[in-house]
C-alpha cells in the first residue's frame, strides 16, 4: 500500500514534468518498501503486491485494474531504445513469485503466470503460462461431464488422484494418465461385452480370479522374512 500510495504521487510529479524529483522519491520508497516501481509506469485501479520486497516495474509498464504481482516479479525490458520496452497486463493478471515478464509484449486479461516463468512473447486472453521459457496451457472450453465422471471412477478403482493438478495450470503428466484412464475405462467396457457374448454362446467365462484394482501395497523384504517371501513366491 505504502508502495503503490508513493507511485501516485510519484506518477503525478513523472507527468508534470519534475522528473529528476520523482526519481528522487521513487528511490525513498524503493528504500522504504524494498518495492521498485518506476515513476512513469502506469498502474491501474485496485493492484495489489503480495509480500513486495524485490518488484520491479519499468517505465513504460502498463498495468490494469485488479491485477496482483507476488514477490520477486519483475517487469523489465529487453533493450535500452527508446519507446516502449516493458509490458503490457491487462486487467485482472496474476503474475507469481519471481517471474520475470520482459519486453514489449502484452498479456491478456486474466491470465495467470506461474512462479518463476519467464515470458518474452504475447499471452492470449485467459491463458496461464509456466516454465523457462514460459510455455501456454491451455485448458479446454468444454468439459464433457459424462468423461470425467467415468474417469474418476476408474481412478477410484486404481488407487489413483489424477486430479492433484489444478484447473488452472493443467500438469502435462496428469492429463496424460487421464487419457491412459481413458483408454483403461473403454477396454474395461469392452471387455465385459466380449464377456457377455460368450455366455450368450454357451461358453462359461471365469472373472473370479480377476486381481483387485485397489491400491499397490508394498511387499516386505525378502531378506527380512524369507518364509513369507517362499510362500508369496509359491502362491
Amino acid at each position: 500500500m505504502h508502495a503503490l500510495l508513493l507511485h501516485r504521487m510519484n506518477h503525478g510529479l513523472w507527468n508534470i514534468g519534475l522528473k529528476w524529483l520523482a526519481r528522487f522519491f521513487s528511490h525513498i520508497a524503493r528504500w522504504l518498501t524494498g518495492i521498485e516501481i518506476h515513476p512513469g509506469a502506469k498502474i491501474g485501479r485496485r493492484f495489489f503486491i503480495d509480500h513486495g520486497m524485490g518488484v520491479v516495474i519499468g517505465e513504460t509498464a502498463e498495468i490494469g485494474d485488479d491485477c496482483t504481482l507476488y514477490h520477486g516479479v519483475t517487469l523489465g525490458g529487453t533493450t535500452w531504445q527508446k519507446g516502449k520496452r516493458h509490458p503490457t497486463l491487462k486487467d485482472n493478471v496474476v503474475v507469481g513469485a519471481g517471474a520475470k515478464v520482459l519486453g514489449p509484449i502484452t498479456v491478456g486479461a486474466g491470465v495467470r503466470i506461474g512462479s518463476n516463468a519467464v515470458i518474452t512473447k504475447d499471452v492470449p486472453e485467459g491463458g496461464t503460462v509456466v516454465g523457462v521459457p514460459g510455455r501456454l496451457v491451455r485448458k479446454h472450453d468444454k468439459v464433457d461431464k459424462k468423461a470425467e465422471e467415468q474417469r474418476h471412477a476408474t481412478a477410484e478403482k486404481l488407487g489413483f488422484d489424477a486430479y492433484g493438478a489444478t484447473k488452472e495450470a493443467p500438469d502435462p503428466v496428469a492429463t496424460a494418465i487421464n487419457r491412459m484412464l481413458d483408454h483403461i475405462h473403454v477396454m474395461d467396457r469392452q471387455m465385459q461385452n466380449m464377456c457377455a457374448a460368450l455366455k450368450q454362446l454357451g461358453m462359461e467365462v471365469d472373472v473370479s480370479n480377476l486381481p483387485d484394482l485397489g491400491p499397490c501395497e508394498i511387499l516386505a523384504d525378502p531378506a527380512e522374512n524369507e518364509p513369507e517371501a517362499e510362500k508369496i513366491e509359491g502362491e
